[in-house]
C-alpha cells in the first residue's frame, strides 16, 4: 500500500483495519490483545489523523496494544502524529517494520548517504532511526523534498520536550545535526548549518544576566551597533567583558541607573583593581595580560564610541587612560623546537586518521589551509582567503606537499559544495568530513591526541604556523617574502620571528666575543696546568700580591688592570696594627719584582716596584702621624 500523502484518499476504518490484519498475520504478529486494541482506537478514531490533533497527554496515553496498529499506520504513510510525539515515543519496533513498507528504500538509500561521508555503522542507523524515518514520517515526503521548515520544525519539537522534561537532550540534536547534512548531500535545498558555539547563540540579554536594567539597555544597544563591523564571534566576547563590568557597577553603587553617571574614582579606578585582581573562573589562575588588556579596552572603547555618537548617557568626560592599560609582554613566537617537530611528523605520518593528520601535516607545510591552484609555469600554490588577518595570498608548493594534498583529496568525503561562512558562495571544500569541513577545534583535539602520543607536551595548531615561519628564517627568507607568506599587513608582526635567530645578532656577538678572548685570552683553570709544589712567586705567570693573599693569571691575559688598585687609591688608610701585613706584602711584592727582572718582563718589574714604594709611603705615612 503507498504512502497517503495530503491529496490522496484516505481509507476508511474498516479498510485499514482489514490491511493492518494482514500485515500483523503475515508477519506472525497478530493475537486478540492487539486486534482488540486496532478496533477500539478505529472505533474512537475513524479517521486516524483527528488523533494527531488530540493533546500529547492523549496521544502517550495509547496503550501497549495499540502500538502495533500505531506504528502501522505511522511507517506504512497513513498518520502524521506530530514531532511532539514522534520525538516521545522510542519506536521500537521501526527497524522490524518499516524497511518492508513504502519508506524502506529512503532509508536504505539515507543509511547509504550517510556511510559514503564517513559515518561509522552505529551513526548511520541511529541518525537514520532517529531522524530521517520521523521525518518521513511527518512530512510524507521524500528525503530530497525536505525543507528548512521541516528541518525547524523538528527542532521545535525537541525544544519543547527539553522544557518538558527540564534537561537537555543533546543526543537528538546531534542526530539531527548530522542527518541534516546527509540529507543535503542526498540534494535537499536544506543547507548544513554551522556548528557554532552555544554562547554564540544566546541573545546579549542572557550574556548580560546579572547587569542592572538601567544599564543593560545601554549595552545591548551598543553590542546591536558593533554587529555591522564586527563577527559575531567577536561581539559575543564584547559581550561576556561588558557582562563583568556591568556586574562589578551593581555590587559597588546599586544606585547607579545610567552611564553617564560614572565617575572615575567611585566606578573606573575599583573596575581597573578587579581587573588586576580578577582570577580565571576555572583554573583560579590569574587572568593573563592579553584578557587584562581586553576587559578594559572593550570598556574604553564602548564610553568612547557613544561619547562620539552623541549618546545621552555618554560619561561627560574621558574616564579610561593609555596608561591604564596593561602592556603586553613582547614574548617570541612559540615554535616548536627541531627534535620534537620530527617526532611529531613521524607520528603524524603513521596516525590511523589520515585525514586529520594530512591536514596538520599541510598546515605544518605551509602554515595554512585551503584551496590549491596549480598556475602554468608557475608551479602549485595554496590560496589563503580572507581571514583573521583580512589578507588574501598564495603560498607556493613543492613536490612532497602536493603530494600531500593528493592524500587529501583521496581521503576527503564526497559530496555536494558547502555555502563558504564569509562569502556566502557553494565551495568545494578541500578538508570534508562527513559532509562538513574540517573545524579547527577537530585538529586541535587530533593534534592533541598524536603529540601525547608521541611522548610531547601540548602543542597548538599555531605553534605548525610558527614552525613554518621559524624554518623560513633559519633558511635566510627575506622579512619581505616571509610577511607575503604569513599575510601580515605590518613589518612589526614579521619582524616576531626575526628576533628568534637573528643571523646580526650572531655574527656581531662572536666577533665581539673573539675580540675578547684575544684580549683577555684564556682564564686560568681551576687546576693550574703548573705544579703548585713550588713556590708561588717563582711560577711562570703573571702574579701580584694582594693584602690577603695573591692573584696568578696565564701570560696570554697580561696583568690585571685592577690588581693592588686599593693601596693606590688615594682614599686608602693605614695604621701600625696592619704594619706586619703590609711588611709582608712588601716583601713578596719585592720578589715578584726581582723574578719579573730576571724573565724579561719589564713592565711587570716596573709595576711590582710602584707597589713597594706605595707602601713605604703609606707606612712612612703613618709612622709620621
Amino acid at each position: 500500500m503507498p504512502p497517503a500523502t495530503a491529496n490522496a484518499r484516505v481509507p476508511d476504518a474498516p479498510s485499514l483495519l482489514q490491511a493492518y490484519v494482514a500485515c500483523a498475520t503475515a508477519r506472525g504478529r497478530a493475537n486478540k490483545s492487539f486486534l482488540q486494541g486496532a478496533r477500539a482506537f478505529l472505533a474512537r478514531w475513524p479517521e486516524p489523523q483527528e488523533w494527531a490533533d488530540e493533546p500529547l497527554e492523549v496521544r502517550l496515553a495509547a496503550g501497549s496494544s495499540q502500538w502495533p496498529l500505531l506504528n502501522f499506520l505511522m511507517f506504512w504513510g497513513h498518520l502524521q502524529p506530530g514531532y511532539d510525539y514522534l520525538v516521545e515515543r522510542k519506536l521500537s519496533a521501526l527497524w522490524r517494520e518499516m524497511p518492508i513498507g513504502p519508506w524502506g528504500a529512503e532509508l536504505r538509500r539515507y543509511q547509504a548517504a550517510a556511510q559514503a561521508l564517513g559515518y561509522g555503522p552505529r551513526t548511520c542507523a541511529g541518525t537514520a532511526s532517529q531522524i530521517a524515518a520521523r521525518l518521513l514520517i511527518q512530512t510524507g515526503r521524500p528525503l530530497i523534498e525536505l525543507t528548512e521548515q521541516d528541518f525547524a520544525e523538528f527542532e521545535q519539537a525537541i525544544a519543547e520536550r527539553e522544557r518538558r522534561h527540564g534537561r537537555s537532550f543533546k543526543h537528538y540534536r546531534n542526530a539531527l545535526y548530522a542527518a541534516r547534512t546527509v540529507i543535503y548531500h542526498l540534494g535537499s535545498g536544506a543547507e548544513p548549518l554551522a556548528k557554532a558555539s552555544i554562547q554564540w547563540r544566546w541573545s546579549w540579554e542572557r550574556h548580560l544576566e546579572g547587569v542592572p536594567e538601567s544599564l543593560r539597555v545601554s549595552f545591548v544597544r551598543y553590542l546591536e551597533c558593533c554587529v555591522g563591523t564586527h563577527r559575531r564571534s567577536t561581539v559575543s566576547h564584547m559581550a561576556s567583558r561588558l557582562a563583568h563590568f556591568g556586574r562589578l557597577l551593581a555590587r559597588l553603587d546599586p544606585d547607579l541607573t545610567s552611564l553617564a553617571e560614572l565617575d572615575r574614582q567611585r566606578h573606573i579606578e575599583p573596575f581597573l583593581h578587579d581587573v588586576a585582581a580578577a582570577r580565571h573562573r576555572f583554573t583560579g589562575a590569574p587572568l593573563s595580560a592579553s584578557e587584562r588588556r581586553d576587559r578594559i579596552f572593550v570598556i574604553s572603547r564602548m564610553l568612547s564610541a557613544i561619547a562620539e555618537w552623541g549618546w545621552p548617557e555618554a560619561p561627560g568626560r574621558r574616564l579610561i587612560f593609555a596608561r591604564d592599560v596593561p602592556r603586553l609582554p613582547r614574548a617570541l613566537p612559540r615554535y616548536i623546537p627541531p627534535d620534537a617537530d620530527r617526532r611529531l611528523v613521524r607520528a603524524l605520518e603513521s596516525w590511523p586518521n589520515r585525514l586529520r593528520a594530512d591536514a596538520l601535516l599541510l598546515m605544518r607545510a605551509t602554515g595554512e589551509l585551503d584551496c590549491v591552484h596549480e598556475v602554468p609555469g608557475q608551479g602549485a600554490w595554496l590560496k589563503v582567503p580572507l581571514g583573521k588577518l583580512d589578507t588574501e595570498r598564495m603560498v607556493p608548493l613543492d613536490d612532497e606537499t602536493l603530494a600531500l594534498v593528493d592524500r587529501i583529496v583521496a581521503n576527503r568525503s564526497p559530496g555536494r559544495p558547502l555555502r563558504h561562512p564569509r562569502t556566502g558562495r557553494l565551495v568545494e571544500f578541500l578538508l570534508t568530513h562527513q559532509g562538513r569541513r574540517l573545524s579547527l577545534y577537530t585538529l586541535r583535539d587530533e593534534l592533541a591526541y598524536v603529540a601525547k602520543a608521541a611522548g610531547l607536551g601540548v602543542i597548538t595548531p599555531h605553534q605548525l604556523r610558527h614552525t613554518y615561519a621559524t624554518a623560513l628564517v633559519n633558511a635566510g627568507v627575506s622579512l619581505q617574502v616571509l610577511m607575503q607568506l604569513l599575510g601580515h599587513s605590518t613589518a612589526e608582526m614579521s619582524l616576531r620571528y626575526g628576533r628568534l635567530f637573528d643571523a646580526t645578532v650572531r655574527a656581531d656577538y662572536e666577533r665581539a666575543l673573539v675580540l675578547a678572548k684575544e684580549r683577555l685570552g684564556p682564564v686560568i683553570p681551576a687546576t693550574p696546568a703548573v705544579a703548585m709544589t713550588s713556590n708561588w712567586q717563582e711560577l711562570p705567570v703573571i702574579k701580584a700580591r694582594l693584602a690577603g693573599g695573591y692573584c696568578l693569571r696565564t701570560p696570554a691575559q697580561g696583568a690585571c688592570p685592577y690588581a693592588n688598585i686599593c693601596e693606590h687609591c688615594p682614599n686608602f688608610r693605614s695604621e701600625r696594627t696592619f704594619w706586619p701585613i703590609l711588611a709582608t706584602q712588601r716583601a713578596d711584592t719585592q720578589a715578584l719584582a726581582a723574578d719579573a727582572e730576571a724573565r724579561g718582563w719589564g713592565d711587570e718589574a716596573a709595576r711590582h716596584r710602584r707597589l713597594i714604594e706605595q707602601l713605604d709611603r703609606l707606612m712612612a705615612s703613618d709612622q709620621a702621624s
